[in-house]
């Protein structure tokens, strides 16, 4: 019996971005600098594959600096941290290696500047998430207003309505944060904004490759792990864009063959912080079952790389 035939575009770009290249390197050469184990507060990225691999290998994943010894080596992870956080490793007299992705710092160094010029600041992000706790975390507790929703923007009472600033988190919805910053700007006319939008380009590009995609396919999969800003975004936008049957998966093992159900043409991303041997699985997970076509559909060519810190430079 023949097999079904199966159509899939594959994402490109797609996977691994440069801050989450950067930060596992990071974790891998200090690995290699200082010998296992390694801790590094919070996962590195978010994704389980990558942090069980670095796990192997010898690091430790904690929550709190307070879990490190003071004798060895600790990572900050590529989400960013609170001030206090380095402060505190100094205060200890411990090794630590920030691997925060420089497009974070880059919102970081945004809402310090407007805090010092007098500015009260809003944050577009999600409650929870590292990104924003280490946003919020580099100026005063409450000197940060966290705007999740178009409601929030449009229910927020400014103490200074003429002196706002706003910053994003990096992995967000570009259409969701164009609502929300088009009613504040609306309200808002002297909001100061961004020199360069905060949402970063691997987030931007691997959003536009979803709905490229999504024009011609009945079935998104988006490999990514459950706690990736990034890749929920990317689910998010294959939905929006006229595909229901969008799926974030792990890896190959969470396929449910029943999603294929009356498919011809199927489209494939991975979040910024999935391994592209992930995609390899699944693609061969598909052509075991399937008879199948694959198309990359190219909407943008990254080149992006961001040196290591000195101390593991070389």
């Amino acid at each position: 019996m023949a097999r079904k035939a199966l159509t899939i575009l594959l994402a490109a770009p797609r996977g691994f971005c440069a801050g989450v290249d950067r930060a596992i390197q990071i974790v891998e050469k200090a690995l290699v600098r200082w010998g296992p184990p390694v801790y590094v507060r919070h996962e590195i990225v978010h994704n389980k594959y990558v942090v069980d691999r670095l796990s192997k290998m010898g690091a430790v994943f904690v929550e709190e600096l307070s879990e490190c010894p003071i004798d060895r080596p600790v990572i900050f992870s590529a989400h960013g941290v609170p001030k206090s956080v380095p402060e505190e490793a100094k205060s200890r007299n411990m090794i630590y290696v920030d691997a925060t992705c420089p497009l974070v710092s880059k919102v970081h160094v945004e809402a310090s500047h407007h805090h010092a010029a007098g500015r009260e600041i809003l944050l577009i992000g999600h409650d929870g998430h590292p990104e924003v706790i280490g946003t919020m975390g580099q100026l005063p507790t409450g000197e940060v207003i966290l705007i999740q929703t178009t409601k929030d923007a449009e229910d927020l009472v400014p103490k200074s309505p003429d002196n706002l600033a706003y910053v994003t988190q990096t992995t967000l919805s570009v259409d969701d944060t164009h609502e929300i910053v088009t009613i504040l700007e609306r309200r808002f006319p002297n909001i100061a904004k961004p020199h360069k939008e905060d949402i970063c380009y691997a987030t931007t590009n691997r959003q536009e490759a979803v709905k490229a995609l999504s024009r011609s396919a009945e079935l998104l999969l988006v490999i990514g792990s459950q706690t990736s800003s990034n890749s929920l975004r990317l689910k998010e936008v294959g939905q929006r864009e006229g595909v229901p049957n969008s799926q974030l998966i792990d890896d190959a093992g969470q396929i449910d063959w029943a999603w294929f159900d009356n498919v011809k043409v199927m489209a494939l991303t991975a979040g910024a912080s999935a391994p592209e041997s992930l995609v390899f699985e699944v693609l061969q997970a598909c052509r075991d079952k399937f008879d199948v076509t694959l198309q990359e559909v190219e909407v943008r060519r990254e080149d992006v790389v961001f040196k290591l810190p000195k101390i593991l430079a070389g």
